[in-house]
């Protein structure tokens, strides 16, 4: 029983290390060739990267710029969640016996 708990622990961590290498780019605004913000999140739900494209930026209408970043970081963190969601719930499941 403890090997298969100590194995179970071990793909979990495993899954956890391939989420974090998992990228999720998502864009906002703009054309969709030439974006006006472009977010980048890992497996971890971290965001890694915000390009915000200069030509985009007006600093009479910066709540547009505002709500560009918004909308991308809130899809991306959606599909980052799903991703994780997809990989972790193999795993769960044998979580039970273990306490947690």
């Amino acid at each position: 029983m403890a090997f298969d708990q100590m194995k179970m622990l071990n793909e979990l961590r495993k899954a956890q290390k391939e989420l974090k290498k998992q990228k999720v780019v998502v864009v906002a605004g703009g054309e969709e060739d030439d974006p006006a913000v472009e977010i980048t999140i890992n497996g971890e739900l971290k965001v890694e990267k915000v390009k915000i494209n200069p030509d985009y930026v007006d600093l009479d209408d910066i709540e547009d710029l505002e709500n560009n970043v918004e909308i991308a970081i809130r899809d991306g963190m959606q599909k980052a969640q799903e991703i994780a969601a997809a990989k972790m719930q193999p795993l769960m499941g044998g979580l039970g016996n273990l306490g947690l």
